[in-house]
């Protein structure tokens, strides 16, 4: 019997670069590279960029 590998999901956060502190949560598989992607930032009202941080626990 082959054995299954077992990916960890973890959640992420995304911090806007816009500089207004707006986070959306999501999650991912732990092997993956850290998250980068276009979403919308309501406090500056527009589509910024939004990158992984390190979460806190």
């Amino acid at each position: 019997m082959a054995a299954k590998s077992k990916a960890r999901v973890v959640i992420a956060r995304l911090l806007s670069t816009a500089g207004s502190g707006y986070m959306y949560t999501t999650r991912r598989l732990r092997v993956a590279d850290k998250l980068s992607m276009m979403k919308y930032d309501p406090i500056v009202k527009r589509h910024v960029l939004f990158k992984e941080v390190k979460g806190s626990r």
